[in-house]
């Protein structure tokens, strides 16, 4: 979007120095705020349709009322205020209508020499006429008309341009009387009544979008909200006639712009002369009565405005910088189609920032390199759901050919990707990614991942160790690792080095109706040199790890138990599961439902991580923290979430890392840290060395050998 103008000093009603009733009834300016896909649009416009035609185009505008104590809302002008159609839907409470003109010259010295007086008085004359008329009665928006000059520069995309909100001008001056919270005005019984009545006004779609209202609050403290074409309906018994707005100011002291023609209609129209008008304004989306003010004036608009020739004094030109003067933006960048992409991909994150999510980093998550293992219907819909949280470095790594079933299944393939015995998954993946977004920085692996439990023959061995070699590389230049892939044991070696690079590594997996969401925890905090094979430096650098290494154990950096990683909780190493099964159990057959859940998780996941104070080390949190107060924007990080599908019930998990672990514990670190390739060999080709090495085959052992004797524990008796 184009730059917020900074906030203009509030303008009183004339250039009289006082008033003989109070003091003078100061406004805050409108501001501006003008969407990139306005000047898109007009540029696309001015090519195609008008050429060199300056008549003055219909456009429309739209605020909404305050919604924050230290921020105003803009009169705003997006891509479909060109769209001014009569009957197109209404009642969006974000974007109150309001009708402009907008009058863009072919040149800029014909920009610049605009008469600029004529031109808001014409403007004035005729909200003037609608006040005179009674159409404000039937369209209120109208008492905000506003004017845009412009002219748009299409060889450089620059575009210079001026707002007007012409406001009459009373003579003599409204005078204030008294200006309060609104909360501080009414009893209790009428505020909790107003406020009541007022979300009502703004949930309906019938009147969500009316800016301009009448208040009627009877003797019994019950307030009604109702349209100004009701004024006389309100008249006697009693009742007091609150004359309200949606205010769009946000300071204390003053009402905000449109309360200006307002009073002018109030004044002429309904000859009222002390108005008490109610400046509506919001705190998430509902009515805040403590932010909203209640004021009283005396208003008394000039007799000549009752002369049908009378042309009224009007003021409104938008100041820049407390100065008269134009506004001036470049779109060289962004009206680029591949430059604006960007600027829109970007549009949802920014309005984050704006109020809910300010400490958001769009730099850390466009920075952040991903690499995603496995581009099935997890590693589609991860790499989707990463580019709309801003990340744009990712890598995909397969080794698989699109399939006929896939497409339907996996966001980043489609029919003919399938064709002539179908494309390389990663090669397909990235290019469709591309496709998506141009601005992406996509690059497709091909490659399989060594295994456990999948021995190869010493002709292999080369091979296999020049995977190991690129997996290493693929890890160690990227932050963050996804386990994706659709067996265990595929997920053994990614884990190992992850754990010994201490990289963010994130797991998910399905089951039929069931998932598994998990961060692994941060791996040993000791690194030495390794050379490129993935061995270790010299032998005085291994033998100061070793002597460290043991002191580390299952603790992280501040002597926690550090999070476990996803083999931690297993009792044996991973092991061929595709070999001698069916089709149904080498295929993940699972309910189509569960990847996008489980793929959107775990991008929350490392959201929730890039944006922790502590980062990787974050220690696990469950939903019962929730309960207890926290900093994080983002709400609890867990360790682990388990889905189930039929129950569609969560739980969120904490397991520890374990000292037996097959893929992260320091015993298996060292050992890989210190043979490298030779290790990972080894623990391939032999399925039972990594449950030796870490204890699990001495633990199973004492397990088998711990025997109960059920019949001499109990009696005869007995019904077992």
């Amino acid at each position: 979007m184009a730059e917020t103008p900074s906030p203009s000093p509030p303008h009183s009603t004339s250039s009289s120095s006082s008033s003989s009733h109070g003091r003078i009834l100061q406004f805050a300016p409108f501001q501006s705020l003008v969407d990139d896909g306005f000047w898109r649009r007009l540029s696309s416009l001015k090519l195609d349709t008008l050429g060199v035609d300056q008549s003055p185009i219909p456009i429309t505008g739209y605020y909404a009322p305050c919604s924050h104590p230290r921020v105003s809302n803009h009169m705003t002008l997006l891509a479909e205020s060109f769209s001014v159609v009569p009957e197109a839907p209404r009642g969006n409470r974000n974007r109150c209508p309001v009708p402009g003109v907008l009058l863009n010259t072919n040149t800029l010295p014909s920009f610049r020499t605009l008469d600029r007086e004529s031109l808001l008085q014409k403007e004035a004359k005729k909200i003037l006429e609608d006040i005179c008329s009674g159409k404000v009665e039937e369209d209120p928006g109208v008492l905000s008309s506003f004017l845009v000059i412009s002219y748009a520069d299409l060889k450089k995309w620059g575009f210079h341009y001026w707002f007007a909100f012409p406001a009459l001008v009373l003579d003599p001056p409204a005078s204030l009387l008294d200006l309060r919270p609104a909360s501080e005005v009414l009893s209790a019984e009428e505020a909790a009544s107003l406020s009541t009545a007022c979300n009502k006004w703004r949930s309906s779609t019938l009147t969500a979008d009316i800016p301009f209202f009448l208040v009627s609050i009877s003797s019994n403290s019950q307030a009604n909200v109702r349209p100004l074409k009701d004024w006389e309906v309100c008249q006697g018994d009693g009742q007091k006639i609150l004359y309200g707005f949606y205010d769009p100011c946000h300071l204390p002291n003053n009402p905000g712009w449109p309360l200006r023609n307002f009073l002018a209609f109030i004044g002429l129209r309904w000859k009222v002369g002390r108005v008490q008008f109610f400046c509506y304004r919001e705190k998430h989306g509902l009515a805040d009565l403590g932010l909203s003010l209640i004021g009283e004036a005396l208003v008394s608009p000039p007799e000549a405005w009752r002369d049908p020739q009378s042309v009224p004094k009007a003021v409104g030109w938008e100041l820049k910088g407390g100065k008269l003067s134009s506004r001036f933006i470049s779109l060289a960048e962004s009206m680029d189609p591949e430059r604006l992409a960007i600027s829109a991909a970007d549009l949802n994150l920014k309005l984050m920032r704006w109020r809910t999510l300010p400490s958001l980093s769009l730099d850390v998550l466009s920075s952040v390199r991903c690499l995603l293992l496995g581009v099935g219907t997890l590693g589609c819909e991860v790499a989707r759901i990463l580019m709309a949280w801003g990340v744009r470095k990712i890598t995909l790594v397969d080794s698989g050919r699109v399939a006929m079933s896939n497409p339907v299944r996996q966001s980043l393939y489609t029919f003919e990707d399938c064709l002539n015995g179908g494309e390389l998954k990663a090669i397909a993946a990235a290019r469709n990614l591309k496709r998506i977004f141009p601005a992406v920085e996509v690059e497709g692996v091909v490659m399989a991942i060594p295994m456990p439990g999948h021995p190869v023959s010493a002709n292999e061995t080369a091979s296999l160790l020049e995977d190991c070699k690129r997996l290493q590389a693929l890890i160690s230049s990227h932050d963050v690792v996804f386990l994706l892939t659709d067996t265990r044991e595929s997920r053994w070696l990614p884990t190992l080095l992850c754990a010994n690079e201490n990289k963010i590594a994130i797991t998910a997996a399905l089951g039929f109706d069931s998932y598994l969401v998990m961060r692994h925890g941060a791996g040993p905090l000791i690194s030495i040199p390794a050379n490129a094979d993935g061995s270790s430096g010299t032998s005085e650098d291994v033998n100061a790890f070793s002597a460290k290494i043991n002191k580390l154990s299952t603790e992280d950096v501040d002597g926690d138990q550090r999070l476990g990683c996803y083999f931690c909780s297993d009792v044996v190493a991973p092991v061929d599961s595709i070999s001698n099964r069916t089709l149904d159990q080498q295929c993940t057959v699972t309910r189509p439902g569960l990847a996008p859940i489980a793929s959107a998780l775990a991008v929350e996941l490392l959201v929730g991580i890039l944006h922790h104070p502590e980062g990787i080390y974050a220690p696990g949190e469950s939903t019962s923290s929730i309960l207890s107060s926290t900093e994080q924007p983002l709400g609890i990080l867990p360790h682990q979430i388990r889905g189930f599908l039929p129950q569609c019930s969560q739980l969120t998990l904490i397991g520890q890392s374990s000292s037996s672990c097959t893929a992260c514990c320091d015993i298996v670190v060292s050992e890989y840290r210190k043979r490298g390739t030779d290790f990972i060999i080894q623990a391939i080709n032999h399925p039972t060395y990594l449950e030796d090495i870490t204890g699990l085959t001495e633990q199973k052992k004492s397990a088998s050998s711990f025997l109960v004797d059920w019949d001499n524990e109990t009696d005869d008796d007995a019904d077992f």
